[in-house]
């Protein structure tokens, strides 16, 4: 996701590209450095993410890796 620009695959439109807010991309950056975990009360203002209250993270234990996720 670069400069808010994402692709998207879908069964019609293989090749589709979509601009997001950068409160949007944030927020997708966020999810995905997460990895593991749950995001609640997740406050959305004008149709864009902006504060998420309580966010919880989930370690795995048994994660080959080491341990912690």
């Amino acid at each position: 996701m670069a400069n808010g620009i994402i692709r998207l695959a879908e069964a019609e439109d293989l090749d589709r590209t979509v601009r997001l807010h950068p409160a949007w991309c944030a927020f997708i950056r966020y999810c995905q450095d997460l990895r593991f975990g749950e995001v609640d009360r997740l406050k959305i203002q004008d149709g864009l993410p902006m504060i998420a209250e309580e966010v919880k993270r989930k370690v795995k234990f048994d994660d080959e890796r080491g341990g912690r996720s």
